[in-house]
């Protein structure tokens, strides 16, 4: 009997010991392929011959354009095993739900059109009737999906009589149907009438990056709670929207990854360029461009890539060149305040009890936040760190807040980020805002250098603090360029120089993702682009830094040479 190959495993391995050169995600991926290969406590193991049916069955399709059987890259390979051959004792998928992204023109469309076809032909969870969903943020990508997979049905049908016989084609309704137990493959927009109702057995995302809410993803999901082994999966190159579903899922799989979170469930593949300097180096490609695997086609796609590069350098930038040729996440806006990456790269943790600090507040009584920022001082190191908290006002209510915010307040109080207002009129509720100051001051011992505050909507708030006895002092930032520009323009040039660090803090991220620089006359102001976008915990966080920019370090002490 011949030796079986498996293919996932050797993979993973060729990219675990550094023969495929792969990015620091899937380095990990494949080592965490390798390390539950003999994790006797996994509940699942692997099914070689499960994930070879599937390997076997797509490199049987032929390419819609030359009519040849498909040869799969190593990559194709070890994402279609893993997705099949990964099994419960009972045989389920392990992999409910999987994360696929990599650079434009790397054979995703072909891959989960092929995919969707093993589904509708060889599926057999349910028996009868699955329903495989080919779905996008609009009708024209979901389109493009289901057209490949029409492509390759019709060419499969040409060839075979069997599953001529077998398979229907609708194309008014976008449907291609398997005959014999009434399942088919449907295409769907991000539209609820057209979502609600499906039960979709295996149901596929095209393009994430460009869907603005997870209307989509949560019908496709919930549609699939009665199932016993349903997969979606997101697949997508990066894009610009930092405030997006797609860019929430890229820092949760970071956190699996990592190991900061658990989920046996999820499968991760992303194939990116893991620092910026590697755009000019076309051997590191193939972290961001899997397919350079293949030889046949890697001087080709290698020599359009170049140009892509050249052009970017000598005119509009890479900008669009790392999201798109380099799957990079990057802020959409020129004018965003700071960049995303240079703050993100800063999270850190700090020990803030007994540091001097300086506290700021940006005030709201109905739609904005209220957000209060504190800024401690680390004086061995000259340093800043930023912690914030938010309040969040309900009134409207709460549930349409979160629709129109796009931010999910209650998910985020539990996460311990933000409090919602505890007030029926649904306003800001004061005693909330100074009682979370108060017992953050006492917990951590803070040495308050002073209370930095917008004058608006405060008259309510200084009084309720001198009741309370509070000896802080209490310093008006008065709006305008005058006072806040130069502390605007140094924020962010310290921020660049990793000379102010931040806890991690999921408001005062999408605060930072919100927040536009505009330049008057030489001088910097922020604000945001649409009336919905908070950036009130950014803007606490300046009122503080107005104040503390002037703060005099205690000089470093340096011990002088002994003279004999």
């Amino acid at each position: 009997m011949p030796n079986v190959i498996d293919y996932v495993t050797q993979y993973a391995t060729d990219v675990v010991q550094g023969n495929i050169l792969a990015s620091e995600k899937n380095i990990k991926t494949c080592q965490r392929h390798l390390t539950d290969m003999n994790n006797k406590a996994l509940n699942y193991h692997f099914d070689v011959d499960r994930a070879n049916h599937v390997i076997n069955f797509l490199e049987m399709l032929p390419d819609p354009k030359s009519g040849k059987a498909l040869g799969l890259a190593g990559f194709q390979k070890f994402i279609a095993g893993s997705l099949y051959g990964w099994v419960s004792d009972e045989g389920y998928r392990r992999f409910t739900k999987a994360y696929l992204s990599m650079s434009r023109k790397n054979g995703k469309t072909l891959l989960i059109a092929g995919l969707s076809l093993y589904e509708l032909i060889m599926g057999d969870e349910p028996t009868n009737e699955r329903l495989i969903g080919l779905s996008a943020n609009s009708r024209e990508q979901a389109g493009i999906a289901f057209d490949m997979t029409k492509a390759q049905i019709e060419s499969i049908r040409v060839k075979s009589k069997a599953i001529k016989s077998i398979t229907k084609i609708t194309d008014s309704r976008k449907e291609i149907f398997n005959t014999t137990d009434r399942s088919k493959i449907k295409a769907v927009s991000n539209e609820a009438s057209n979502l609600e109702g499906y039960q979709f057995s295996f149901a596929i995302i095209d393009e994430y990056h460009e869907a603005k809410n997870k209307k989509m993803y949560e019908t496709l999901r919930r549609g699939q709670v009665l199932l016993n082994n349903p997969t979606l999966i997101i697949i997508s190159t990066a894009g610009e929207d930092l405030n997006g579903p797609m860019y929430q899922e890229y820092e949760y799989i970071n956190k699996l990854l990592n190991k900061d979170a658990v989920n046996d469930n999820y499968f991760i593949y992303c194939a990116e360029q893991d620092t910026e300097d590697e755009a000019y180096y076309s051997d590191t490609w193939i972290k961001s461009n899997p397919l350079l695997e293949l030889e046949d086609i890697k001087d080709v796609l290698i020599r359009n890539i170049e140009a892509e590069v050249k052009e970017g350098t000598d005119s509009s930038g890479l900008h669009g060149i790392l999201v798109k040729n380099f799957n990079m996440w990057r802020q959409a806006s020129t004018e965003s305040y700071l960049d995303f990456m240079d703050w993100k790269k800063n999270e850190t943790d700090f020990d803030i009890k007994y540091s001097k600090t300086y506290i700021g507040l940006d005030l709201s009584r109905a739609d904005d936040l209220t957000a209060v920022s504190f800024i401690h001082l680390d004086e061995v190191n000259q340093e800043y760190y930023v912690t914030s908290h938010s309040f969040v006002a309900t009134k409207g209510g709460l549930k349409s807040k979160i629709e129109r915010d796009f931010i999910d307040y209650e998910q985020l109080q539990r996460e311990g980020y933000c409090t919602i207002t505890d007030l029926q009129s649904g306003i800001i509720n004061s005693n909330q805002v100074l009682d979370y100051m108060e017992r953050y001051i006492t917990e951590n011992k803070l040495d308050v250098q002073a209370i930095c505050y917008d004058p608006h909507a405060i008259h309510g708030f200084i009084a309720e603090i001198e009741r309370r006895n509070w000896r802080y002092e209490l310093i008006e930032i008065r709006q305008g360029a005058m006072t806040l520009s130069n502390p605007v323009i140094d924020f962010r040039l310290k921020v660049i120089n990793e000379q102010i660090k931040h806890h991690k803090n999921t408001l005062l991220d999408i605060a930072v993702k919100n927040a536009i620089a505009k330049v008057t006359n030489d001088s910097v102001m922020i604000e945001k682009k649409m009336h919905r976008e908070k950036i009130d915990p950014i803007m606490a966080t300046i009122f503080a830094y107005v104040i503390a920019s002037e703060h005099e370090w205690q000089k470093k002490k340096v011990r002088l040479p002994i003279i004999f």
